[in-house]
């Protein structure tokens, strides 16, 4: 199959590439509910040497760039009690997290988690977390620019592969909330 975006070599339905995935990732795939259908969402090969954003696009499209995501892990304090929440926002801005994440999750202080943290709670590698196959009950804060467009290109879970998965499907996983201004430039 051709990747719906980018220049890649090979792309393939993500249930028919399982064993490519982190477990919970795979887990989500294999369990995935919505009105986009499960192989829709593409698993492309990608080497982890060339993860670098610039390198990135250079290597499989330059078309990616604005069509690239970044999923991070926050976390909200307020009292004793901290929120974890995943945050995704294009490439090319950054995460709101003192302004919008921070009133979202209704915490008095956010900041990112640490990689331990992150890579810990998720399963996943860093620089490869996804917001598909996140801890049962995390809020996933989605930028409105992420899910207005056809098909953003996002992590897999591991630092070598990403996947292509369409923004509504984004917008419709579990937890998730649409937000607009959550990436600034």
């Amino acid at each position: 199959m051709r990747a719906p975006i980018g220049d890649f070599g090979t792309a393939t339905p993500a249930p028919d590439c399982l064993d490519e995935l982190t477990a919970p990732v795979a887990d989500a795939v294999r369990h995935w509910r919505g009105s986009v259908p499960a192989d829709r969402i593409v698993y492309v090969d990608t080497d982890p040497r060339w993860a670098d954003t610039a390198v990135f696009v250079e290597h499989y499209g330059r078309d990616l760039l604005e069509r690239s995501a970044n999923c991070v892990v926050v976390a909200g304090k307020r009292g004793g009690g901290t929120t974890l929440a995943a945050c995704v926002v294009l490439s090319t801005t950054r995460v709101d997290v003192n302004g919008v994440v921070r009133r979202q999750l209704g915490a008095r202080k956010a900041s990112f988690a640490a990689m331990d943290t992150a890579t810990g709670e998720t399963g996943m590698e860093y620089g490869g977390i996804t917001p598909v196959g996140l801890p049962d009950g995390w809020p996933v804060l989605l930028d409105a620019a992420v899910a207005d467009l056809p098909y953003v290109l996002i992590g897999s879970g591991r630092r070598r592969g990403k996947l292509l998965v369409p923004g509504k499907a984004l917008a419709e996983l579990p937890g998730a909330v649409v937000l607009e201004g959550l990436g600034v430039a």
